[in-house]
């Protein structure tokens, strides 16, 4: 018999683990981006697909038990399509190389921050938050860490943020270089205040996405994200 994890009367299989074959097909790929080779191997990618579903049908029955905004979703909808959109890019290959899974209340196309698991042997990572939302999003953001830093700093300075994430992501690439209209460089919350994305992540290594505990692990994870989800959901919906 399996051995399971519960949460909140939801069970969860503990041992469910991705494939070993699912991570070479990947890897097979990103050596292979052609229409030719992805046809020949469509029963292998098949296969693939349905472990990464069975993988996030179980994390989202884990992370549904403690956040219930996200209970109404279906794991189907939450994976991404592994066509690549070409028509504005340089890189003409056909097939992303990796496997997403996207966990938000609003589902992949609404305006929310959510969960989110990168499955790419090499640069796999676990974490979430909101990428690059529109200036009105922006702004009630923003306001809402000015005007609730207290908050904010709590949740980001928790003992399972720091041990799960360190801190949020504060690249260049999503930061400002000045402080947006309106804000004062000496503002206490000015480096959380001029970034543009608001994200943490971890990474795995490729031995934890084959341990009976990968479920458990992208789970507790995605627990100690929550609060700061709830936070940035709150700002956007106000």
């Amino acid at each position: 018999m399996q051995e399971a994890l519960i949460f909140d009367d939801i069970f969860i299989n503990k041992q469910h683990m991705l494939q070993s074959s699912t991570i070479k097909f990947l890897k097979d790929l990103k050596k292979n981006n052609t229409k030719e080779w992805f046809d020949k191997n469509r029963k292998i990618y098949e296969a693939a697909k349905q472990d990464f579903l069975d993988l996030t049908t179980e994390v989202l029955k884990g992370i549904a038990s403690k956040d219930n905004t996200v209970a109404h979703l279906e794991p189907k909808k939450c994976l991404f399509r592994i066509n690549r959109d070409v028509r504005f890019s340089k890189d003409k290959s056909p097939y992303k190389t990796n496997m997403g899974m996207s966990i938000a209340k609003g589902g992949k196309v609404g305006i929310s921050a959510g969960y989110y698991f990168h499955l790419e042997p090499g640069a796999c990572f676990i974490g979430g938050g909101i990428y690059m939302p529109m200036p009105d999003e922006v702004k009630k953001i923003r306001q809402e860490i000015d005007y609730n830093f207290k908050d904010f700093k709590t949740i980001i300075s928790s003992k399972k943020f720091i041990a799960a994430f360190g801190d949020i992501t504060k690249s260049a690439e999503f930061s400002l270089t000045r402080p947006p209209k309106g804000y004062d460089e000496n503002n206490p919350a000015i480096e959380y205040i001029k970034l543009k994305s608001w994200t943490a992540s971890c990474t795995l290594n490729d031995t934890e996405l084959t341990d009976k505990n990968l479920v458990k692990t992208i789970v507790s994870t995605f627990e100690a994200l929550k609060p700061l989800l709830d936070f940035l959901n709150r700002a956007i919906e106000e």
